[in-house]
C-alpha cells in the first residue's frame, strides 16, 4: 500500500463508511474499510483539508473480540403500541466468520476507540450489530487520496 499509518486511529473519521470485509486472524484484526474521511491533522494527508479514501485496511494487533452482539430492538404498531421485543443475541466464536461476511457491504454507523478498546457500530438493513475489539494498537493502510465528491 502506498500510505501508512500508525496509532493515528483519531485521525481518521469511519463514520458511514462501508464494511468491504472483516478478518480475524490468529494475533490481528482487520477491517477492510470504503468511504472513509481523512483528517487534515493525518500526518499524510499534505492536502490539509478532508479527503477520502477506499480500500483501505484498518489493522488493529493483538486482537481479541470482547463483544460481539446482534442488537435487540422493539416493534410497535402504527399507535405506538409494543407489538414484540427482541433481546440482544450475542455472535458466537462459531458465527464469527459467517457474520463478517454477512456484514460485507453494511455502514458503519460508529467506530470509536476507548483505551484499548475499539468499538464498532454496524447497520444492516434492519438490525444493528455492535463489535468491540481490544488490541494493543492499530495501524491504517491505504492506497490514494480522493477528494471528498469523488467516487
Amino acid at each position: 500500500m502506498s500510505y501508512k499509518t500508525v496509532n493515528e486511529f483519531e485521525h481518521f473519521n469511519f463514520k458511514e463508511s462501508y464494511i468491504a470485509s472483516l478478518e480475524l486472524s490468529l494475533s490481528n484484526f482487520h477491517a477492510y474499510l470504503d468511504h472513509v474521511t481523512i483528517l487534515p491533522e493525518n500526518s499524510k494527508n499534505r492536502d490539509i483539508r478532508e479527503m477520502r479514501t477506499n480500500g483501505l485496511c484498518l489493522t488493529i494487533q493483538d486482537a481479541t473480540i470482547t463483544n460481539f452482539v446482534e442488537e435487540g430492538y422493539k416493534v410497535y404498531d402504527a399507535d405506538g403500541n409494543l407489538k414484540s421485543q427482541y433481546d440482544d443475541t450475542p455472535v458466537s466464536t462459531e458465527q464469527y466468520a459467517e457474520t463478517f461476511e454477512n456484514l460485507s457491504g453494511c455502514m458503519i454507523y460508529s467506530l470509536e476507540k476507548k483505551d484499548d478498546l475499539y468499538i464498532f457500530s454496524i447497520d444492516t438493513d434492519d438490525h444493528t450489530y455492535l463489535l468491540t475489539v481490544k488490541g494493543s494498537g492499530d495501524s491504517e493502510e491505504w492506497e490514494r487520496f480522493m477528494n471528498m465528491n469523488e467516487e
